[in-house]
């Protein structure tokens, strides 16, 4: 099974307001852009004509890869409030 046949499996409750907040201001100073790559949910993309990261949160797996490798650590990030967020299912 692959990444994309796994990512299927997931349930989400998407919430109205992101749990993912990057400071777009260092995004901007930031070179190698690793959470467009890093992350497995493709939730983070560079725009290159407005200078900024669009956050497609309502896909985030909560795994926290892009904090971990965001060499600036300049993504703010928490868990999506009470029953919002993914779900794994077993098997």
């Amino acid at each position: 099974m692959n990444i994309d046949d796994k990512l299927y499996t997931l349930k989400y409750s998407v919430d109205t307001k992101s749990h993912l907040n990057p400071d777009n201001e260092q995004c901007r100073l930031c070179e190698s852009r690793c959470c467009t790559y890093i992350c497995p949910a493709g939730v983070y993309e560079w725009n290159e004509e407005s200078q900024s990261l669009i956050v497609n949160y309502e896909n985030c797996l909560e795994c926290g890869a892009c904090r971990i490798a965001c060499e600036r650590k300049s993504i703010g990030w928490q868990y999506p409030k009470g029953t919002k967020g993914v779900t794994f299912k077993q098997g």
